[in-house]
């Protein structure tokens, strides 16, 4: 087990535990659905069961494992009882993998941000990936094997206009992560943190799309090619891909 997922990178899902937030739908639903196709055994966690249950049931009609633990990852207390509940789930390997992959965002500026939906977003984006990584960090640096993903944004790194609160939440994620894998390298847990550039997801409503530059709509991708992005960084082991442009496809970093 830890030979596979050693310092050769993760290349064979056939039976692993992974355990993705926000897979309900978009980048969640799409990495879910390829992982299941891949062998992985997936837990998925979200706030909407019905489409937590939809997902699940086109990846047992495709032949693959899924579980569902509902869960509003803006309470931080219920985030860390999701992942020990998805910890049994997976028995008996645990959660091999995990990608915090929940979050949402919007465009308008702060002074028209409602308060309440900042404190929400805060907790959904940075909070809740938190909390579930110290629900099964334990068995992890236990094993002494395994891998933690978090898709963060590029608006992290170089923030953008009528995105402030969601930007400031995407760039708590990369610092912890980054801190994170500081810590636990050396115990066989690899971090990997992902900054999408502009991916044809429903995070990009008509409004949106309105506001936003002719190179950005133009330089948009399709959820599945970050997918396959994200497979060969971890088939890779890779810590760092980065292109400055708003064709940006992603971002990789230590």
């Amino acid at each position: 087990m830890v030979e596979r997922m050693g310092r050769k990178g993760l290349s064979d899902w056939t039976g692993r535990g992974v355990l993705v937030t926000g897979g309900s739908s978009g980048i969640g639903e799409a990495l879910a659905r390829r992982l299941g196709r891949e062998g992985a055994r997936v837990a998925l966690v979200a706030r909407r069961e019905a489409e937590l249950e939809r997902v699940a049931d086109e990846i047992h009609r495709a032949g693959g494992q899924a579980h569902v633990v509902a869960c509003d990852l803006a309470e931080p207390k219920a985030a860390f009882e999701a992942g020990v509940e998805a910890e049994r789930l997976l028995a008996p390997t645990g959660v091999e993998v995990l990608v915090n992959n929940a979050g949402y965002g919007g465009h308008r500026r702060l002074l028209e941000w409602p308060l309440e939906d900042v404190e929400r977003m805060t907790a959904v984006n940075y909070l809740a990936s938190v909390a579930i990584t110290k629900a099964v960090l334990p068995g992890m640096v236990r094993r002494r094997s395994g891998w933690i993903v978090f898709i963060a944004s590029v608006a992290g790194k170089v923030a953008t206009p009528l995105e402030a609160p969601y930007a400031a939440s995407k760039a708590a994620v990369l610092a912890f992560a980054e801190a994170l894998s500081c810590e636990v390298e050396g115990q066989g847990v690899h971090v990997l943190s992902v900054c999408p550039g502009v991916i044809d997801t429903p995070f990009f409503g008509p409004d949106d799309l309105a506001q936003m530059p002719a190179v950005a709509r133009r330089g948009m991708v399709a959820v599945d090619g970050l997918v396959e992005r994200v497979l060969q960084a971890l088939c890779h082991r890779r810590w760092f891909f980065s292109k400055n442009s708003w064709k940006n496809l992603i971002s990789l970093s230590k």
